[in-house]
Protein backbone atom coordinates (compact mmCIF):
# COMPACT_ATOMS: atom_id res chain seq x y z
CA UNK A 1 0.00 0.00 0.00
CA UNK A 2 2.88 2.42 0.93
CA UNK A 3 1.33 6.21 1.98
CA UNK A 4 -2.07 6.65 2.95
CA UNK A 5 -3.50 9.95 2.67
CA UNK A 6 -5.42 11.13 6.16
CA UNK A 7 -6.32 14.53 6.20
CA UNK A 8 -5.32 18.11 5.37
CA UNK A 9 -5.83 21.14 7.44
CA UNK A 10 -9.54 21.88 7.11
CA UNK A 11 -8.94 25.86 7.76
CA UNK A 12 -6.96 26.51 4.63
CA UNK A 13 -6.82 26.42 0.86
CA UNK A 14 -6.16 22.94 0.26
CA UNK A 15 -3.06 22.81 -1.35
CA UNK A 16 0.05 24.01 0.95
CA UNK A 17 -0.94 23.14 4.17
CA UNK A 18 -0.48 20.97 6.92
CA UNK A 19 -1.26 17.12 6.07
CA UNK A 20 -1.12 14.04 8.01
CA UNK A 21 -0.50 10.42 5.81
CA UNK A 22 0.65 6.82 7.34
CA UNK A 23 3.67 5.05 5.52
CA UNK A 24 2.59 1.37 6.06
CA UNK A 25 5.70 0.32 4.21
CA UNK A 26 7.75 2.33 6.62
CA UNK A 27 6.25 1.79 9.62
CA UNK A 28 5.72 6.24 10.49
CA UNK A 29 3.42 8.42 10.46
CA UNK A 30 4.12 11.86 8.05
CA UNK A 31 3.17 15.01 8.60
CA UNK A 32 3.32 18.02 6.56
CA UNK A 33 3.17 21.35 8.77
CA UNK A 34 4.37 25.08 8.48
CA UNK A 35 8.39 25.23 9.57
CA UNK A 36 9.55 26.55 13.17
CA UNK A 37 11.09 29.82 13.10
CA UNK A 38 14.22 30.53 14.62
CA UNK A 39 12.93 31.48 18.46
CA UNK A 40 10.43 28.04 18.50
CA UNK A 41 13.73 26.03 17.56
CA UNK A 42 15.29 27.82 20.36
CA UNK A 43 12.94 27.00 22.91
CA UNK A 44 12.56 23.50 21.27
CA UNK A 45 16.75 22.82 21.45
CA UNK A 46 16.71 23.95 25.14
CA UNK A 47 15.64 19.75 25.48
CA UNK A 48 18.35 18.62 23.55
CA UNK A 49 19.80 19.18 19.46
CA UNK A 50 18.09 18.81 16.64
CA UNK A 51 19.94 17.15 14.03
CA UNK A 52 20.14 18.65 10.16
CA UNK A 53 18.44 14.95 9.21
CA UNK A 54 15.39 16.24 11.09
CA UNK A 55 12.93 19.62 11.47
CA UNK A 56 10.75 20.92 14.05
CA UNK A 57 7.17 21.71 12.40
CA UNK A 58 3.94 22.98 13.43
CA UNK A 59 0.59 21.77 12.95
CA UNK A 60 -2.24 23.43 14.13
CA UNK A 61 -4.25 22.20 17.21
CA UNK A 62 -7.38 22.11 14.80
CA UNK A 63 -5.05 18.62 13.20
CA UNK A 64 -5.41 16.57 16.09
CA UNK A 65 -8.39 14.67 14.87
CA UNK A 66 -6.47 13.86 11.74
CA UNK A 67 -3.04 13.07 14.29
CA UNK A 68 -5.65 10.82 16.26
CA UNK A 69 -6.39 9.14 12.99
CA UNK A 70 -3.26 8.44 11.50
CA UNK A 71 -2.70 6.79 15.46
CA UNK A 72 -5.58 4.64 15.00
CA UNK A 73 -5.12 3.67 11.37
CA UNK A 74 -1.07 2.36 12.31
CA UNK A 75 -2.92 0.56 15.10
CA UNK A 76 -5.41 -1.19 13.05
CA UNK A 77 -2.52 -1.93 10.39
CA UNK A 78 -0.39 -3.57 13.16
CA UNK A 79 2.03 -0.50 12.84
CA UNK A 80 4.16 -0.60 16.10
Amino acid sequence: MALLFIAKDPNTNGTQCPTAWVDDEAQEIVVQGWKAGESLLARCRETGPVPESEAVVRLPIRMVPAIREACDVADRLGIR
